[in-house]
């Protein structure tokens, strides 16, 4: 039925319902998600606000349990739905990968990496160690760090390697500033790491950069 409180235009779900998910603002869609307001404000003026307060869906459903529970209209049983929603979207992503099938494709592993690393407000380097055939068998953040940069320590991940009994691997980073464009470093590293990896016969596939939006392989890049 729809909400008598939400002129005929302003209905998100039964837009929905009507023209599909895609046809909704993003300030629409978290008004569906919300489903009521506070005293005094409708849930999607609510969700407007929100949207433009926290930059974006990105922004909102990144922030910290204190800054989400801090406003108005949210609380703690909000912030869990938001974190259950995320990580059913990841499990989803990820499902292929975890069904033990070979890597098809470049897009298959950017998008899995993407669903992982694309929400942290800080950098994290992470691998995914495979088989000879390609299929996965452990996906590790290995390393954390500031906004800036992260210690990457070659024989922490050797270790990890052997432990794994990996025969690949295809390293990841994200770039909490938005932009996925590799720097020096990240290409230093990159062949630090496939040098250390080569000693004990592991050879490293790629090695990919997560923006905001945007994922870069050094492989397809020539940067290895």
């Amino acid at each position: 039925m729809a909400d008598p409180n939400w002129p005929s235009d302003e209905r998100p779900r039964e837009r929905l319902l009507q023209h599909g998910p895609q046809s909704l603002s993003d300030a629409e869609l978290l008004a569906i998600f919300l489903r009521t307001g506070t005293a005094g404000t409708p849930v999607l003026t609510m969700s407007r606000d929100l949207v433009t307060r926290f930059g974006g869906l990105r922004g909102l459903m990144t922030a910290s349990r204190q800054q989400f529970c801090s406003i108005k209209g949210l609380g703690q049983a909000k912030y869990a739905q938001v974190q259950a929603a995320m990580e059913m979207a990841r499990r989803v992503m990820d499902e292929p990968l975890r069904q033990g099938d070979p890597l098809k494709s470049p897009d298959d592993t950017r998008r899995f990496l993407a669903s992982r690393l694309a929400t942290y407000p800080h950098e994290v380097f992470a691998g995914l160690f495979l088989d000879n055939r390609h299929r996965v068998l452990q996906y590790r953040e290995l390393f954390r760090g500031t906004i800036d940069s992260a210690a990457v320590y070659p024989r922490e991940v050797v270790r990890q390697a052997l432990e794994d009994n990996a025969a690949a691997v295809i390293f990841a980073h994200n770039h909490p500033s938005g932009a996925a464009e590799p720097s020096q470093t990240d290409i230093e590293l990159t062949r630090r790491l496939k040098d250390a990896l080569a000693l004990v016969d592991i050879r490293v596939l790629d090695h990919m950069v997560v923006g905001h939006g945007e994922v870069i392989s050094l492989a397809e890049r020539g940067l290895m």
